[in-house]
């Protein structure tokens, strides 16, 4: 992966670039205007990964080359990263240094961040570590949290092949602010958050406004964490969600309690296995542990924020049931093709651009689709 050039004074030209882009890319769908989400132009990426590279004495963050394992280019500095990753980034390498135990053959270290001011670093190594890494660690820790701010939260991980040392917890919790209410959501240690906080909450606005009034049972698709769920159950009577990483499930049924929402229930099943549920095709097990008889609910509306291969085509057949879609995705070219089936039911109502990647080719889509009217 190749660092993106950061200048600031050329991101508003960048995003407007982008916009056009996909204004003509879906200009055969006859879109509303595209609502335009900006990023902060610099300190936006809440996680970021560097690999580490060892010369003699000398220990770097490196990027590579794209295509080579070797050809690599030092980072001194990476103002994408939120001020808290910076502020400890580089003071880590310093403290790093000098302790063999700490330093020998670590290949990697992971940052998530919170705009809360919570950090959590893990070191990752090609060789078993165990106690004696741990004390080293834990004066390390000490160190590091010297260096910081008042009221920020700093915290360790190791890891190793088939090894998990953590020095406290192994998740931090973001704060989110939306539509003037903290939502509290736990983030946890090598599993998907969200990167961009801020484009995060503009996210959230946009999906609660494009649903109010909407009324009846919500339905969500990939829920991961809950990050969507639940903010909107304050539009709706109910809100079921499904997702299939356990992690991802764990940290959602943490975040409901959490937030003190109850009229959220959260599925481990997969779109396939929810569809079929559905349908009657078969029974799960899963449905009653969790007290939840789909027949009593009104689906009023579907969200679905799909991975980049977007959505198959027996799921494009089930979310084209309900009267109000919202559809969050990463990748253009596979919303595009959704939507080729999507709008023969839908008509597109909203159509939002969200910068969650300034400097790349790369952002979030979130259109809203409503049934269209039989005449």
């Amino acid at each position: 992966m190749s660092q993106p050039i950061i200048d600031p004074s050329k991101y508003s030209f960048l995003l407007q670039q982008k916009n056009v882009a996909i204004r003509d890319q879906f200009a055969s769908f006859s879109p509303p205007e595209i609502e335009v989400f900006s990023s902060p132009d610099t300190a936006y990426r809440m996680r970021v990964e560097f690999r580490v590279w060892h010369e003699k004495d000398a220990l770097n963050y490196v990027m590579f080359t794209p295509g080579s394992n070797h050809e690599h280019t030092n980072v001194t500095q990476c103002p994408m990263a939120s001020k808290i990753i910076q502020q400890h980034m580089f003071v880590l390498l310093e403290l790093i240094k000098p302790v063999e135990i700490l330093r020998k053959k670590l290949f990697q270290i992971d940052f998530l961040s919170t705009s809360s001011g919570e950090l959590l670093i893990s070191l990752l190594y090609h060789k078993a570590i165990g106690e004696q890494w741990l004390q080293s660690a834990q004066q390390l820790q000490a160190d590091l949290r010297a260096v910081s701010s008042d009221g920020q939260i700093v915290e360790l991980i190791g890891r190793a092949r088939k090894t998990k040392i953590a020095l406290g917890r192994d998740f931090v919790i973001e704060t989110m602010n939306v539509d003037g209410a903290p939502m509290y959501y736990q983030q946890v240690e090598n599993s998907f958050t969200q990167p961009n906080a801020k484009v995060c909450e503009h996210m959230l606005h946009w999906a609660l406004d494009v649903t109010r009034d909407r009324g009846g049972d919500l339905v969500e698709l990939y829920c991961g964490n809950g990050n969507f769920s639940l903010p909107l159950a304050r539009n709706f009577d109910n809100v079921i969600a499904t997702e299939i990483s356990k992690s991802s499930v764990n940290s959602a049924q943490y975040n409901i309690k959490l937030n003190q929402i109850e009229n959220v229930k959260i599925l481990r099943m997969s779109s396939e296995e929810f569809s079929q549920a559905l349908q009657g095709v078969r029974e799960f097990r899963r449905l009653k542990l969790n007290d939840v008889d789909l027949n009593s609910y009104q689906f009023s509306t579907v969200l679905v924020d799909p991975p980049r291969s977007g959505l198959d085509d027996e799921t494009v057949k089930q979310v084209a049931q309900y009267d109000g879609i919202v559809y969050i995705s990463c990748s253009p070219a596979t919303l595009q093709l959704n939507l080729l089936s999507l709008c023969e039911t839908h008509e597109i109502k909203r159509f939002a651009i969200f910068d969650q990647f300034p400097y790349t080719d790369h952002l979030e889509i979130g259109v809203f689709l409503e049934r269209k009217k039989v005449v």
